[in-house]
């Protein structure tokens, strides 16, 4: 199947090229104009209905009409003066509130040339009401909803109408005003951003154009595979887009942006690990066609590929099992564009390869000279001849940072950050005079049974007690829907309605009294932002319980089956477990202890797991493949090792670095939780590449020697069928000077160059045998038959 996409794709380039660029534009024009309608932005929405905070939610959607897409926003109204609120002045803002109420606010038109029919409208008349006085008299607080989804421009842009509308009109009247809430603040952070974002993602672009030019010498290799990847993340993200339009799933606002991110990083590393297989190639066939090298190189690191992208696939399909929405629609979703960039990688990259051939590489000269060993050589030698020290400076270096997971804590925060923007402004002038909750209350809602009404003298013992409840500030009115078979009630409370503090606060005492003083026969439930997170930390823990377990087998069987060992997939899994705990370690070291952060944030240690896990397999899986491949031919073990790490090593550290600087870019967003994810991973892939898979890994395999591979010795019937040079001796076994070449080197000469009958492990074949790239005395050639036809043209 492998060998048939990319036999398919290097035979006809052009027509999987331009396949791939009409799909590919089309995809993303439709990811474009789509994503904000498949997409949700609020976390409550994503609980399953067993919880108390969902509970809440469903009474507030059908008994009160409350959508699920309301954004609430605080207006903030005080003299320009700075002095006391009158009696003349709140009846004026009473006034000006019941005409911006009154008044439609029309969203105004898309700065891009937009189809009409692509942009959803989000012109509405907004509810705008009185909430209260500060006690001092300082200001007066509105409320106004909003609906639409939060994440969307259009709906950003209404937004933004209101709130100058709405300045204008009390400005007329005296008055200044101020905003805050999650819509104000999502604005306000994006607008100050959105600088930073474009500057960090140029400089992300060109720092891989400058790894890629520096590794190859070369401006197609730098060009090319971040141009495909491009084209390819917009099918990708198409695609989802298109599946969730088609199943009627909404997906989280972050996962766009997940897959992006994921996309670039996976994308190039495919790309990158063609490549160097390819230049190996070219070098080592100088008088075949570039296009029959592409073919063959492209069948045969494309069953590498195939494996790692499906071992992100399962891990992330794992997700689905989650309880928490916002899991269970991100898992497929990535594993979907990871599939689509695994098509791509064995159809559109093996083609660009066959077009360019060895025009990808100019103007630099690699092609026509060997290489030399390099800092890969050195590393490779350095791995074959003290393996045993190497494995016990990883485990210390990976042990050191796992000790950081003493202590760590989950932080549930979700917030932007302290951030100097007017809706943080504003928050904070409204905390200095009411409690903290006030712009974002914890709301009760009591329930009737079917045919019963409710009276607000009848629930009325339920507000009063948790009046008394230490860490609640004020208790609102008592409202009742139309039907009069449910009510609701604002709980303000004194601590920051995102912290760990209110969170204990609703899930602890407040639902206690809920549940002691709901009048018999109703049925209450206590929602709101702190509810709703308390929830999700119940759900983010059961869900790692069964996530982690079910990935990690999936993640080894696909290694079974590629490895076809029991020993080296069960050595993988324990060296990226070690990853993941050394990474996590890190992170809390970093932002708990040493930044003094109340935690890490609650879905770090998932992303880590499935990323870390997933993608440092992917390095794993190329190392160990190669060793196997060079184990297979005749030869000492760890010379076989020496030469894997020598050749795979730059393309593992090329592809970690670049990976990692694309996580990386991450870190410099506003938001907190986004930073540590951007921070976390970066350093993870760093440590997937350079720790596990270039030194760990081969150093164990090195250790191991073809026992890795147990039950199945590679190179054991290739020995046996090759008589060696010496009769009676096998080339693993043959010792000179009394030094055997399985144990040791020879004189000053490394592993990867260790010479044997005048001729190099690392460079030349064995005496009487061709390259390392042509197949044995006896053995059927190993590239695809129409090398031979492209022969004989």
């Amino acid at each position: 199947m492998i060998r048939a996409l990319t036999g398919f794709s290097t035979r006809n380039p052009w027509k999987v090229i331009a396949l791939w660029a009409v799909v590919g534009i089309f995809l993303t024009l439709l990811s474009q104009a789509l994503i904000y309608r498949v997409t949700q932005s609020q976390s409550g929405d994503f609980l399953p209905a067993k919880y108390d905070s969902a509970a809440a939610l469903k009474v507030a959607e059908e008994r009160f009409g409350v959508k699920p897409d309301a954004n609430a926003v605080t207006v903030l109204v005080a003299r320009t003066d700075g002095k006391p609120l009158t009696g003349a002045d709140e009846r004026r803002i009473t006034a000006v509130a019941k005409q911006l109420g009154d008044k439609r606010v029309e969203m105004p038109e898309p700065e891009e040339d937009t189809p009409s029919f692509m942009v959803e409208d989000y012109s509405q008349t907004p509810k705008v009401a009185s909430a209260m006085v500060a006690p001092d008299r300082g200001f007066q607080l509105l409320t106004a909803q909003l609906t639409g989804n939060s994440t969307d421009p259009g709906m950003q842009d209404l937004y933004r109408a209101f709130r100058d509308d709405t300045k204008e009109e009390f400005a007329e009247v005296g008055m200044r005003t101020g905003f805050t809430g999650g819509l104000a603040d999502l604005v306000d952070t994006g607008e100050k951003q959105e600088n930073t974002e474009k500057i960090v993602g140029a400089v992300m672009m060109g720092l891989i154009v400058l790894i890629n030019v520096l590794v190859f010498r070369s401006v197609l290799a730098a060009f090319v595979p971040l141009l495909a990847v491009v084209i390819v993340g917009g099918a990708a993200a198409g695609a989802v887009v298109g599946a969730a339009m088609l199943t009627g799933i909404k997906l989280d606002a972050s996962t766009p942006s997940m897959i992006s991110v994921v996309l670039i990083g996976i994308g190039i590393d495919y790309f990158l690990f063609l490549l160097f297989r390819f230049r190996e190639q070219l070098r080592a066939h100088p008088d075949l066609p570039a296009r029959a090298v592409a073919g063959d190189v492209s069948a045969r690191v494309g069953t590498a590929i195939t494996s790692a992208a499906l071992t992100i696939v399962a891990a992330f399909a794992t997700l689905a099992v989650a309880s928490f929405g916002q899991f269970r629609v991100l898992g497929p979703s990535i594993a979907v564009a990871v599939l689509v960039m695994l098509l791509a990688s064995l159809t559109l990259m093996p083609a660009l390869l066959a077009v360019t051939g060895r025009k990808m590489f100019w103007p630099s000269r690699a092609l026509k000279r060997a290489p030399r060993a390099g800092l890969a050589g050195r590393v490779g030698d350095l791995v074959a001849r003290r393996p045993l020290a190497l494995v016990l400076a990883s485990v210390a270096l990976l042990g050191a940072l796992t000790a950081g997971l003493v202590g760590i804590r989950m932080d549930f925060d979700t917030s932007g950050g302290n951030q100097d923007t007017p809706a943080a402004t504003t928050a904070k002038e409204v905390s200095r005079a009411l409690p903290a909750g006030v712009s974002d209350p914890t709301t009760v809602y009591v329930a009737a049974p079917e045919g019963q009404r409710l009276t607000a003298e009848r629930i009325a013992e339920l507000p009063r007690a948790l009046a008394k409840v230490k860490g609640v500030g004020q208790v609102g009115k008592t409202e009742l829907n139309p039907e009069r078979d449910a009510a609701r009630f604002d709980l303000y409370l004194t601590v920051e309605t995102q912290s760990q503090a209110a969170r204990d606060l609703v899930s602890g005492p407040v639902r206690d009294a809920v549940a002691q003083h709901a009048p018999a026969g109703l049925k209450a439930h206590v929602g709101g932002t702190a509810a709703i997170f308390a929830d999700v930390s119940t759900a983010v823990d059961k869900d790692l319980k069964i996530v982690f377990p079910v990935a990690a087998v999936l993640i080894s069987l696909i290694l079974l089956m590629l490895l076809r060992s029991l020993l080296a997939p069960a050595m993988l899994m324990i060296a990226v477990g070690l990853g993941f705990a050394a990474t996590l370690g890190a992170s809390t070291l970093f932002f708990q202890h040493a930044l003094d952060k109340p935690g890490v944030n609650f879905v770090l240690p998932l992303v880590l797991f499935l990323f870390v896990v997933a993608l440092g397999t992917d390095y794993n899986i190329l190392i160990s493949d190669r060793i196997r491949e060079e184990m297979d031919r005749p030869g000492p073990a760890r010379a076989a090792v020496a030469r894997a790490v020598r050749h795979t090593a730059p393309a593992i550290a090329t592809a970690g670095v670049v990976l990692a600087a694309s996580f990386g870019s991450l870190a410099v967003n506003a938001v907190p939780s986004t930073q540590q994810i951007g921070f976390a991973t970066a350093l993870g892939i760093m440590l997937s590449a350079f720790v596990l898979s270039i030194v760990l890994v081969p150093a164990l395999a090195a250790l191991l020697g073809r026992s890795t591979w147990w039950p199945i010795r590679p190179g054991r019937d290739r020995k046996n069928q090759h008589a060696p040079a010496h009769a009676g001796e096998s080339y693993a076994e043959k010792s000179y000077a009394g030094q055997s070449y399985g144990d040791q080197s020879y004189g000053d000469q490394s592993y990867g160059e260790q010479s044997y009958a005048g001729q190099s492990y690392g460079e030349q074949p064995y005496q009487g045998q061709p390259h390392a790239g042509e197949p044995y005395p006896g053995q059927p050639r190993t590239h695809p038959p129409y090398y031979d036809d492209l022969n004989a043209r």
